[in-house]
């Protein structure tokens, strides 16, 4: 099934209002997410969405294509390891976007199964403005498996059945699979970077540290923003179930905190390029006392000639790596 394409058959309106809401639930109070006369925003004709404000979006195409191909697997139990986003062109208040998702690779490691999925999102002039690589770890159909779905069906809201499919009651996607090759989009220059210069930076430069509070109630909002209704999420019962001490921040959320985090530093949210993260440990959210997130980062590379910076980015929790030593940033510096 490698090359096969799940092409969504309806476009994404992006709404300035969404914007605003996703940018408050990953705490990404950069003006050009919130305010139009932002330079930023002006410039690119309305509000721009946080960087990974399409993850949402992309994550239910790519269960669209799972529910298609991966037969024989409990979609339920999926382990998200790595994640990758390319940065092409800023996503805008008004696009409409598509998402053309494939199965870019198949291997097995240590007797598991494992997928990475390429995700490529357009706008309505088919120029390429986003992509993505996830990499998923996914578990074998059971008894065992089917229980955890069942107590997974209980819980979740009515509509949101991709997450824990009913296999009595399978639905497949209304537009077809190709195998013909991608959607046909065009790569476009991306705008020229006007934030933070290459002459205020430096190999070796420390970032300053940012420290993050996440609540219950974050996890739950959050939830409801991006339409992951996981239960390991907010359910404790349901997170014992599958072996977890409690509820666990959605991957994709500390990504947009860590995100956040590089645009405050960089001032320009469009000059990201790459944001490549490889999740080493779950972050256990308590009851009462949250989790506390603290971020930092260090300049690894420098080229004057082109102005692009690569920063390696630490996160913690605990005590422990909530990132692992391969999460990297590639950002664009404007000249001068």
């Amino acid at each position: 099934m490698v090359g096969h394409h799940y092409i969504t058959e309806d476009h994404y309106v992006v709404g300035r209002e969404k914007i605003r809401e996703y940018a408050k639930a990953v705490q990404d109070y950069h003006p050009a997410h919130h305010d139009e006369s932002d330079e930023f925003a002006s410039g690119a004709g309305g509000l721009l969405a946080p960087l990974t404000f399409v993850s949402p979006m992309g994550m239910q195409a790519q269960l669209k294509l799972l529910e298609r191909i991966a037969a024989g697997y409990d979609l339920s139990r999926l382990i998200q390891t790595d994640q990758v986003l390319l940065f092409h062109r800023p996503i805008a208040a008004g696009d409409c976007l598509t998402c053309d998702v494939s199965l870019d690779s198949f291997h097995q490691v240590r007797g598991r199964d494992m997928m990475v999925l390429a995700n490529r999102v357009s706008n309505q002039r088919d120029e390429l403005v986003h992509t993505s690589l996830t990499t998923l770890f996914l578990g074998q159909q059971g008894e065992a498996a089917e229980r955890l779905s069942t107590a997974a069906r209980s819980l979740v809201a009515h509509d949101m059945s991709s997450i824990v499919p009913d296999r009595t009651n399978r639905r497949r996607p209304v537009a077809p699979l190709r195998t013909s090759g991608p959607k046909q989009v065009v790569a476009v220059e991306p705008p020229t970077p006007r934030g933070r210069r290459i002459g205020e930076v430096r190999v070796g430069d420390e970032l300053p540290s940012r420290t993050v509070r996440l609540s219950r109630g974050d996890l739950v909002n959050y939830a409801g923003v991006s339409g992951d209704g996981n239960p390991i999420h907010w359910s404790d019962d349901f997170a014992t179930l599958v072996g977890l001490e409690t509820v666990v921040a959605h991957g994709i959320l500390t990504m947009g905190l860590g995100a956040g985090y590089i645009t405050s530093w960089l001032r320009d949210p469009s000059a990201v390029q790459e944001y490549s993260v490889r999740f080493a440990s779950p972050v256990y959210v308590r009851p009462v006392l949250g989790a506390t997130i603290t971020f930092g980062g260090t300049v690894r590379a420098l080229d004057p000639d082109t102005g692009i910076a690569v920063i390696a980015m630490n996160a913690s929790c605990d005590g422990r790596r909530i990132f692992g030593h391969r999460t990297l940033v590639k950002v664009r510096l404007a000249q001068g």
